[in-house]
């Protein structure tokens, strides 16, 4: 992945923004270090959520809500 730093992406950013539609993506970086990717928004948008991936493999305890109670309330000074 090719890394142009601020001054050179502002000079060519029309043939940078070409290539990120070709689906070459790339970095900008401030004096070496990275601070941003640049990717089309089509690869952006082709990238799934991750919520929900773990549906159906944990198992949480009946009491669940319950769980720590006593301690919480003692906490906060609650405690009966």
């Amino acid at each position: 992945m090719q890394t142009v730093n601020i001054h050179d992406a502002k000079t060519n950013l029309s043939k940078l923004i070409e290539k990120a539609m070709k689906g070459e993506s790339f970095i900008i970086a401030k004096a070496g270090r990275p601070m941003v990717k640049v990717v089309a928004i089509d690869q952006a948008e082709t990238a799934k959520p991750r919520i929900g991936f773990m549906k159906g493999r944990l198992k949480a305890p009946d009491n669940f809500d319950a769980l720590g109670r006593e301690e919480i309330a003692a906490l906060f000074g609650l405690a009966k």
